[in-house]
């Protein structure tokens, strides 16, 4: 990582024991960062879903507090999906290294998700240093990221468009 800003890091219940470890890791490395939830295993209860905490780590990215984050749940998949609502934001789910260095290198994500259910710890640990050493390539992925963020200013999903879930 280039910059000094600290990352943003957030689980939902399910990703709660995984961010802690998570957690130790980044203070193992030195990299800073601001957890924002949840803290607690009957967050949902609470009312707290996945939503909220990705919501609220990848505003945080577009309002230019962070560069990135990790966001945990069960699969990773509804993390990136909400994330990626958030305009100017790409979050993609890893849970290889390789897929982690490209989200980087070629996508510029600033957002990695990441499933508790689906990985292991030491795998995870390995997926966000790969992460977090990787930096955007430009070149050829130049084009295409330009592309996604046109995409995003051209589509701009309108208010009527918000649907209740079936």
């Amino acid at each position: 990582m280039t910059d000094n800003k600290p990352i943003v890091i957030g689980a939902d219940d399910a990703g709660l024991g995984l961010k802690g470890i998570i957690k130790g890791y980044l203070d193992d490395l030195g990299v800073a960062y601001d957890d924002v939830g949840v803290d607690t295993p009957d967050a949902t209860s609470l009312g707290i879903d996945y939503p909220d905490v990705a919501e609220t780590a990848a505003t945080g990215i577009r309002d230019g507090r962070y560069d990135r984050g990790i966001l945990i749940c069960g699969t990773g998949i509804g993390m990136a999906i909400t994330a990626n609502k958030v305009p100017g934001v790409r979050a993609a789910q890893a849970h290889d290294v390789y897929s982690a260095q490209r989200a980087r290198k070629s996508n510029d994500a600033q957002v990695l998700t990441m499933g508790a259910r689906v990985i292991g710890p030491e795998t995870a640990k390995t997926i966000v240093a790969a992460w977090l050493e990787s930096e955007f390539d430009g070149g050829g992925s130049t084009r295409k990221v330009a592309k996604i963020a046109d995409l995003e200013r051209r589509l701009g999903e309108p208010e009527s468009a918000a649907t209740e879930p079936i």
